[in-house]
């Protein structure tokens, strides 16, 4: 009888003590369709309003939740230290307000045939029910990957999934923080020749996002300008 899959999910938080008790109760149910022996990494980066506390608190209730906690507000940061801190064979990556039982479990089938598995929002199979601005956007980012950096996967900023020998092989040479630590993180490893699989999904985020998509827009612009000086030349 082969070993079951481990899996670590890794979720960065910044001020979700209101939201987080409803949104564990819905992930941990999606979680029960998922054949793997799965923990979940609460990356909390700089909350002012009791989120780590809590998370620790709730992990009574859940089994193999565990709360990383980081003193500065930092999305892409709290993402690559729960990354390096998972000791799943395979880490996950989701926002607390954005999560797929149904990828995850068909991350577990697919195991053997990929390095890296992405939840893409452009596949046409996907069903992405965000507003048209939102579906606007991620398809112009994708268009800006392709151009400067040569990218051939259609969406990097989203579920993800990867092994974790491809994290130890590129996690310590991606540069980005905020938005952009997991574009570079998979760019990377498009670049070292990691297989990759897209897969369609279901796209139903729970609330409005919290983050301006105009603000965005610069700093975003800026941050690819600077993992295309970054990459080795290909």
């Amino acid at each position: 009888m082969s070993q079951q899959l481990t899996m670590s999910l890794v979720i960065p938080v910044y001020n979700e003590a209101g939201f987080l008790p409803g949104a564990l109760e819905t992930l941990y149910g999606e979680l029960e369709q998922v054949d793997a022996a799965v923990d979940v990494i609460l990356a909390e980066n700089g909350s002012t309003d009791g989120t780590a506390d809590l998370g620790r608190e709730l992990g009574a209730t859940y089994p193999n939740l565990t709360v990383l906690e980081l003193p500065e507000p930092d999305y892409g940061g709290a993402m690559r230290a729960g990354f390096l801190a998972a000791t799943g064979d395979w880490v996950c990556n989701s926002d607390i307000d954005y999560f797929s039982g149904p990828f995850m479990a068909k991350v577990v089938a697919l195991a053997d045939s990929a390095d890296v598995i992405l939840a893409s929002k452009l596949d046409p199979e996907s069903e992405d029910r965000r507003s048209p601005l939102r579906r606007l956007a991620t398809w112009t980012f994708n268009q800006i990957l392709r151009l400067m950096l040569g990218s051939k996967v259609s969406d990097t900023h989203g579920i993800k999934a990867l092994r974790r020998e491809v994290i130890a092989d590129v996690a310590n040479d991606v540069i980005s923080r905020q938005d952009l630590f997991d574009t570079e993180l998979v760019i990377r490893a498009e670049r070292q020749g990691w297989r990759i699989k897209e897969l369609p999904i279901v796209v139903e985020e729970q609330r409005e996002t919290k983050s301006s998509l105009l603000k965005r827009v610069p700093r975003t612009l800026k941050g690819v300008w600077k993992i295309r000086k970054a990459l080795p030349k290909s």
